[in-house]
């Protein structure tokens, strides 16, 4: 498994649509801008067929210092949650075989 950089995704999109490089770094830049604005407003994206991005909270909790034995509070916090769809999850299982 290798790591897929957004220059790479760029260069893809430029080269499949014909636009110009710069036009697509600035469309992906914004795509994303907006996912991450959306989930910092607490709303949900759905992308049918690739899947769901939502904000959940994780309650606050008591945890131990592995090294000090230490009781720790971990107040709570928002946190992203991605489920794959139908789509996405039968590509994966695909590869996987």
């Amino acid at each position: 498994m290798r790591n897929v950089t957004k220059k790479e995704i760029v260069d893809r999109i430029a080269e499949q649509t014909g636009a110009r490089h710069v036009l697509a770094k600035q469309i992906v830049q914004s795509f994303l801008d907006e996912v991450i604005a959306e989930l910092a407003r607490g709303n949900r994206l759905e992308f049918r067929d690739f899947g769901v991005f939502e904000t959940r909270t994780r309650a606050a909790r008591i945890a131990q210092n592995p090294k000090t034995l230490e009781r720790v509070n971990v107040p709570e916090k928002k946190t992203v949650r991605f489920k794959a769809g139908r789509l996405m999850k039968k590509k994966v299982q695909k590869r996987k075989t």
